[in-house]
């Protein structure tokens, strides 16, 4: 119990009155890395801007248009934890795409998993967006019904902080550095958790999906760009080895690895060490308890590394004290489940 009090005050608040920052990204950046930022913010602070919209959306064989960033937060070290509070991902245009086939997807052979049979052939789907109902229509020519319409669910494929050292991962690729996890978790609503390497963290986000199930089968999402809009804060000297999220329902810890096994197990022993650490459990006891309510998204099966989400019901843990007295906390930092948006 003393853990968590401590843990409460070292929640950075914001240093004065919070601001609320415009950004409108004119460059993408192809790899996740170390470089100067385009942004600073203090904690506390809001950032609205818009993903990266590029001829990939427009034309088959076009170029990604990258990611944004990186934002950098000011008192951001090694050892911290970053909080990104999503508070906006809207489609901002009237079509997504869709792409499958060739060498890139759960049920084709690629350079990782090889197989005798031919390539799959190549797709490209382009589905209607209507963004005031929120729904997606795709024509099904070939099929009985011809016509498919069902309901979006907007996210973000990629939020990241620049990796360990001096490594660069390039856009596909997921780590314990956030990146290109592809989970549907990453929403509106949620709050990311993302361990700090560098000073300033050095914030990225792209790959705007209105629509993606689970696994990403295909390779893509319904892809498009979006609005967003996110509140940075930080965990001072509260440092994690995976990203976590929290929405208004579960704790949730994203491990990236080939093969899937591997990045189940690394979603799951973080999960533990998340209710050991800040939560009371028995390490031994959280294992059973896991073991019986956890809920498992297999995020991805396309990228380079794999992405396993292992969630926990928030309505099983025991209440979190109160806050002392003396302890800085910002109204910034505050969960999703406290009704913060």
């Amino acid at each position: 119990m003393r853990t968590l009090l401590v843990l409460a005050a070292l929640i950075v608040p914001s240093t004065g009155l919070a601001e609320t920052h415009r950004l409108r990204p004119t460059t993408g950046h192809a790899t996740f890395a170390v470089r100067p930022p385009v942004l600073t913010v203090k904690p506390g602070d809001i950032v609205e801007s818009e993903s990266l919209w590029g001829e990939w959306y427009e034309k088959a064989g076009g170029k990604w248009p990258g990611e944004v960033g990186p934002i950098a937060i000011e008192g951001a070290e090694p050892g911290d934890t970053l909080v990104v509070e999503i508070l906006k991902v809207r489609p901002n245009r009237d079509t997504a795409v869709s792409t499958q086939g060739g060498r890139f997807g759960a049920l084709v052979p690629d350079s990782r998993t090889a197989f005798l049979n031919d390539t799959f052939p190549a797709g490209r789907y382009v589905w209607r967006l209507d963004r005031q109902r929120m729904t997606g229509t795709l024509d099904l020519p070939r099929s009985r019904m011809q016509t498919i319409t069902v309901p979006l669910a907007p996210m973000l494929g990629r939020v990241a902080v620049a990796p360990a050292g001096e490594e660069a991962f390039g856009g596909l690729w997921p780590g314990p550095f956030g990146g290109n996890m592809d989970t549907s978790d990453v929403r509106e609503g949620t709050t990311v958790h993302l361990p700090v390497f560098h000073p300033g963290a050095l914030f990225y986000f792209g790959d705007g999906h209105a629509l993606q199930g689970d696994g990403e089968a295909c390779g893509s999402g319904l892809e498009t760009s979006m609005d967003v809009a996110f509140r940075f804060s930080l965990r001072k000297k509260q440092a994690i080895e995976w990203p976590r999220l929290e929405d208004a329902d579960h704790l949730m810890v994203a491990g990236s690895a080939r093969p899937l096994t591997d990045a189940f197990r690394i979603a799951f022993v973080e999960l533990i060490g998340w209710l050991v650490a800040e939560y009371g459990f028995d390490k031994a006891e959280a294992y059973q308890v896991v073991s019986q309510l956890a809920v498992v998204r297999v995020a991805n099966v396309v990228d380079p590394l794999y992405t396993v989400v292992a969630k926990f019901p928030k309505r099983f843990l025991p209440p979190r004290p109160a806050a002392r007295a003396d302890g800085p906390v910002s109204a910034a930092t505050s969960s999703p489940s406290s009704g913060s948006r």
